[in-house]
């Protein structure tokens, strides 16, 4: 036993790397015999109750992990990672009950002769547009990440309105606008627009493992390069559709989805449900080696602003494990100016295989998220 403790703890100094030195200005709080730079906690035992206040803390342009130990609780707060924050890491206790939440969303002004008024008339009592709202100039998001180098794992991420009202409008849980971004055993919940990503350059990178992501609205969307693996799309309606990428020319690789699966509740297992739809531009996705819980539509795909360079599934499988005709997959598209385009659909084996961790994430600077993630259990297939 006290040789699994050591490796546990070599392990762990791996991951953070040498967290033992002494720096000037920088205290240290010992929790279950890791290091940490600051300790949150909701009852007052750590070195701050509010996630904002420990971030507001953290040194500038760091080059190193600053980490942040997030006890059990509720953290009802609007987070954000200003670029100069650096290196930012949080690491939840429990992801789920260490829970970020707030309610709020973006709704505009409700229109008198819109078949929506009552809704929108709803939503606008939470609008960060609404100059009566509490949230009023709040960000558009629960947690807004726009320093480099961010991690987190074992929390989750609740955007109130989305979660509690089950429909729109956008209801952000997650919004990142940054390069080289990571989670890991994360639960992200809301109904639309659940989580952006990043639409600030064209190359930012983002890495997600073993994450819970729910919605029913365009849930994964913006631009960058995303490779997400191992990881479950929740859906919870009908006619659910899962990603909504805006990808320029110069994205090399776009949204990447690697042994996943898709699942849903009740209403979402109808065989309507989407695999997403181009939002701008000329957006990329592929899935690889899904498992559909629950049916997709045969035509995997619909319309919407942009032409997509490339909406793919490889080697799909049912709940049963058997493989799903993608023959009806759709290959041709409409775009908001009527304009029309082909998109391929189907990757052959060796087009598959080049969409990898490597090619994808690690890039000219050799960045390597899958260090943080220490576990005897993990495949990196």
């Amino acid at each position: 036993m006290m040789r699994k403790i050591l490796i546990a703890i070599l392990l762990t100094c791996v991951q953070f790397g040498c967290f033992f030195e002494t720096r000037a200005g920088i205290s240290r709080t010992t929790v279950n015999d890791s290091i940490y730079d600051a300790v949150v906690a909701t009852d007052a035992s750590g070195d701050f109750r509010s996630i904002q206040q420990a971030v507001d803390q953290a040194p500038q342009h760091r080059q190193k992990p600053y980490l942040i130990y997030v006890k059990n609780g509720h953290y009802n707060e609007v987070v954000v990672i200003p670029q100069a924050k650096s290196f930012i890491h949080l690491i939840g206790q429990d992801k789920q009950r260490t829970i970020i939440h707030y309610k709020l969303n973006v709704q505009a002004l409700p229109k008198p002769d819109s078949k929506w008024y009552k809704t929108d008339t709803a939503a606008w009592k939470f609008s960060v547009h609404n100059p009566q709202a509490p949230v009023y100039r709040f960000p558009g998001s629960v947690v807004t990440v726009q320093g480099d180098d961010f991690y987190a794992e074992n929390i989750s991420f609740i955007n109130d309105w989305g979660l509690e009202q089950q429909s729109g409008p956008q209801s952000l849980a997650m919004c990142i606008q940054a390069d080289r971004a990571a989670f890991n055993n994360c639960i992200f919940r809301s109904f639309q627009d659940t989580w952006m990503t990043s639409t600030r350059k064209p190359n930012d990178r983002l890495y997600v493992y073993n994450c819970w992501i729910e919605g029913a609205v365009d849930y994964f969307y913006g631009g960058g390069n995303a490779y997400v693996e191992h990881s479950t799309l929740y859906n919870v309606r009908s006619g659910s559709i899962m990603v909504a990428p805006s990808h320029k020319e110069e994205t090399k690789w776009g949204y990447v989805f690697n042994h996943c699966i898709i699942d849903g509740n009740q209403a979402a297992a109808d065989g309507k449900i989407k695999l997403g739809r181009p939002w701008h531009h000329r957006p990329k996705t592929v899935f690889l080696h899904t498992k559909m819980k629950i049916p997709v539509a045969a035509e995997g795909w619909t319309d919407m602003g942009g032409i997509p360079s490339i909406f793919a599934d490889y080697k799909s499988i049912d709940a049963t494990g058997r493989t799903i005709d993608i023959h009806a997959r759709k290959t041709h598209y409409k775009n908001r100016n009527n304009e029309t385009g082909v998109s391929k659909a189907v990757l052959s084996d060796v087009e598959a295989a080049s969409y990898t961790y490597d090619q994808v994430i690690l890039g000219d600077d050799q960045w390597n998220p899958r260090k943080f993630i220490v576990s005897k259990t993990v495949t990196w297939d």
